[in-house]
């Protein structure tokens, strides 16, 4: 999957080393199947009327974010997530999931991303369907503004996790799930004995086509110039694998097929000549970009734009905490996303248990009268 989430504007996306080989047009990825289903729509939330001030604010709605809030309603911290407007993160765009734990027969993105928002709400979670607009962490409480609204809140859990490139190509678009991914971990037990390409030169291509060789019959690598921009370990294992067959100086410029992939139209980019070639599968692997420019005045990012963490969940900041891909861009599961989740939502619990505590330490040893504040 692991968690690009639709539905937040403005937010920034970098690519990494390595990994540009396309436009900068964003979407999510997620394990899919070769069916794609009705998208379900997410499960009512609680009313918005109840204030905008939070104990714990969470911006995402992914299975970080959702996972955040479901700890943090257990334990009576009153959640507020800002779900974007186009709520629910990159399983919204999946059908079967297969690789999460408890669904030995699989279940519907959609089905999995509903439960995990109605469980939330059924704690008591507030659940606003809006798109974080300006974020400012200067003092506490922290404010979000999101949907010309601003929210206050005593901690934060950022989840608004990363989001793939793809090649920006229509008939791309309408097959992706059905043929088409960005996940080879994802979705590689799918194209068993099935012939496949990855488009890219960097080392996420690389990897995607080695851990295709499990299950494809052959890899075609398709890289648009004449050398890859992996490492020169991952070069050589790719080029030395008998699976994989490399294209250079190639170009995707149409995926072929109705109901699901069936070729690929390819351009030579010296010549500008094209031609079909009858294909089963299509993994894009030219980078991913985290969602994360609205924090980018407030937050440390990496050379490839994800925020750092320091330590555990922490941010930079005290009471600032993040979860899932917007840190993560080693694993992208639902699984670990949903673990650092949980991890954020008790670390947040702690975080503002240690300030409770303080706080009234520094009341009882103050004068009668007097002021306390520990912001």
């Amino acid at each position: 999957m692991d968690e690009q989430q639709p539905g937040f504007k403005g937010l920034n996306m970098i690519d990494g080393p390595g990994d540009a080989e396309a436009t900068t047009t964003m979407a999510p990825i997620a394990p899919m199947a070769m069916e794609q289903p009705e998208a379900a729509p997410p499960t009512t939330s609680a009313s918005s009327d109840s204030g905008t001030h939070a104990r714990v604010l969470i911006i995402g709605s992914g299975p970080a974010g959702l996972t955040a809030a479901i700890y943090a309603a257990r334990a009576d911290l009153e959640p507020v997530v800002i779900a974007g407007f186009i709520p629910g993160g990159q399983l919204m765009i999946t059908s079967d999931v297969e690789n999460y734990p408890g669904f030995p027969d699989g279940i519907q993105g959609p089905e999995l991303m509903a439960a995990m928002r109605a469980q939330a709400v059924r704690f008591g979670t507030r659940i606003h369907d809006l798109d974080i607009e300006s974020v400012d962490f200067s003092s506490r409480p922290f404010k979000v503004t999101a949907g010309g609204t601003t929210f206050t809140a005593d901690a934060v859990i950022v989840a608004t996790g990363a989001s793939a490139i793809w090649l920006e190509l229509e008939n791309e678009t309408r097959l992706r799930g059905r043929g088409v991914s960005a996940c080879a971990t994802c979705d590689g037990f799918f194209f068993r004995d099935k012939k496949v390409a990855v488009v890219g030169g960097g080392d996420s291509a690389l990897e995607e086509a080695l851990f295709l060789t499990k299950f494809a019959s052959e890899v075609v690598l398709i890289h648009r110039r004449d050398e890859f921009r992996g490492s020169r370990i991952m070069r050589r294992r790719a080029e030395k694998h008998p699976k994989i067959s490399i294209q250079w100086n190639s170009q995707v410029v149409d995926v072929l097929g109705q109901e699901k992939i069936e070729g690929l139209r390819i351009k030579d980019t010296q010549t500008g000549v094209e031609r079909e070639e009858p294909m089963e599968g299509l993994f894009v692997a030219i980078g991913h970009k985290p969602n994360t420019d609205v924090f980018k005045d407030w937050l440390e990012t990496d050379k490839k734009g994800y925020l750092v963490v320091t330590d555990h969940t922490l941010s930079g900041i005290e009471g600032v905490f993040l979860a899932g891909d917007v840190h993560d861009h080693r694993y992208r599961q639902a699984v670990t996303a949903a673990g650092d989740g949980c991890k954020a939502a008790i670390d947040a619990e702690r975080w503002l248990e240690a300030q409770a505590a303080e706080a009234g330490e520094q009341a009882a040893a103050a004068p009668a009268g007097e002021a306390v504040s520990v912001a």
